[in-house]
């Protein structure tokens, strides 16, 4: 397969917010030197961001396919991630068809590390895990030259988004995790591996990465690794499913991805989130941030003082 030079690569979802893999991803590749065009949902501060990085911007909606020609003209390789939602599978079947359509030498599909234990008779009762399996099900049927990069969980979800207010206000690192073991990763670690990829897609097509964190642990170890980065003590507290998700509801989260966080916290119970690979390190050459070092970076969300100052 030939691989052509100096044409823009796709960058999907770049101004996503829990993770933003595709921000992440599209610094990394224009620091590499390639065009990246950038596609978003709505023109507000995060696409004129992704402008001052170099990006080429273009708005968008991956279920409409004019948009996802529009995006797609011109490009051969294509990084593919969308947030959690009921469409995800009509996005990726558009995205499928056009980059079929177009030729396209190279196609990197965002899933999640969930998506290695499932097959055709077994599922979970996240949708959202199984839109998930679906599409890669699709894109295997299509021929693309694909490449599958499979997170575990985001440093940036579980232990960002969904416990900032509990460690700022309570010194609490509050989840209903259980006493499971997990190895969060960080989307600026995922988004390095994915530079690397679309950088010299051609030794990774048709390979699948599965991306773990620095370590395993239980979240009692990880309560710790926030009270180093802290300077201050911070416990673990296992709250109940049922509360946390009615929080989560009272907060406006939307149904769908109530119910996508509900099982992952179930399968964290599960122990299906204790895993380990050297993939990351393999591609990247360096190894994962650790938690104590992600708590540093984002010190401020969990600090009173700075957050009400």
């Amino acid at each position: 397969m030939k691989f052509t030079p100096n044409l823009p690569i796709l960058v999907t979802g770049a101004a996503g917010d829990v993770g933003a893999i595709g921000r992440h991803l599209t610094a990394e590749l224009l620091a590499k030197g390639h065009r990246v065009r950038a596609l978003v949902r709505r023109e507000d501060e995060r696409a004129e961001a992704l402008r001052r990085l170099g990006a080429e911007v273009v708005q968008g909606d991956l279920t409409s396919l004019a948009d996802v020609h529009r995006a797609l003209e011109g490009c051969r390789r294509v990084y593919f991630g969308m947030s959690i939602s009921p469409a995800y599978l009509e996005a990726t079947v558009n995205v499928a068809a056009v980059a079929r359509h177009r030729g396209v030498e190279a196609l990197v599909n965002m899933s999640q590390m969930t998506v290695t234990q499932m097959s055709i008779t077994e599922t979970t009762p996240s949708p959202q895990h199984k839109l998930h399996w679906l599409a890669e099900q699709v894109l295997a049927w299509s021929g693309l030259p694909v490449v599958t990069v499979r997170p575990t969980v985001f440093l940036e979800g579980f232990f960002l988004k969904l416990v900032e207010a509990g460690v700022r206000d309570q010194d609490e690192l509050q989840l209903p995790l259980g006493h499971s073991r997990t190895s969060p990763i960080a989307a600026a670690d995922v988004a390095r591996a994915v530079a690397v990829i679309l950088d010299n897609p051609a030794p990774h097509i048709g390979q699948v990465y599965n991306l773990t964190g620095y370590e395993s642990a239980d979240l009692d170890h990880y309560a710790r690794a926030f009270s180093e980065a802290l300077g201050r003590p911070i416990r673990y507290r296992d709250v109940p499913l049922s509360a946390w998700t009615a929080r989560l509801r009272e907060l406006g989260v939307p149904p769908h991805l109530v119910s996508h966080l509900a099982t992952m916290a179930e399968l964290h119970q599960q122990g299906r989130y204790d895993r380990m690979t050297d993939d990351l390190t393999r591609l990247t050459g360096q190894a994962p941030t650790n938690v104590q070092a992600f708590v540093r970076q984002h010190a401020a969300a969990f600090t009173r003082s700075a957050v009400t100052a």
